[in-house]
């Protein structure tokens, strides 16, 4: 049985991880998961979660399933499900997610906006409602 779990987990595929005390510089598209515990400058992609240490700092523009910020984010993130800012994390941008969540002591400077899986009808429906409202 120990055997069977052993090859499960060796078929799941790797984490990435920028670790503490290393600098990168680039585009990064990954298909899991991301953490970052050092410091990262440029563009992120991930098909999975960005997690962003205590330690950490991210001068980039992130887009992801989810994303946990713990350290300092300077740029813009489009999360597809749920953004976290914990208590010693702070985010200096913009922001796009369908969830968001910010800690006490966790602190966001920018704009945020809230999106639902079907965005683009939602905006419409919104719009036309707004519309009505004002006429009657």
């Amino acid at each position: 049985m120990t055997r069977s779990r052993r090859n499960n987990k060796q078929n799941k595929t790797m984490d990435t991880l920028i670790g503490q005390g290393s600098e990168m510089t680039g585009k990064l598209h990954c298909e899991s998961n991301l953490r970052i515990e050092g410091k990262f400058n440029g563009e992120i992609e991930s098909q999975g979660e960005v997690v962003v240490g205590e330690n950490a700092v991210a001068r980039s523009n992130i887009q992801a399933k989810e994303v946990i910020i713990a350290g300092k984010v300077y740029g813009d993130i489009a999360a597809a499900g749920r953004l976290t800012i914990t208590p010693t994390g702070h985010m200096f941008g913009d922001v796009s997610a369908t969830s968001l969540i910010i800690m006490e002591g966790g602190s966001l400077s920018g704009t945020s906006t809230m999106n639902s899986t079907t965005e683009s009808e939602t905006s419409k429906d919104i719009d036309s409602r707004f519309l009505q409202s004002e006429v009657s």
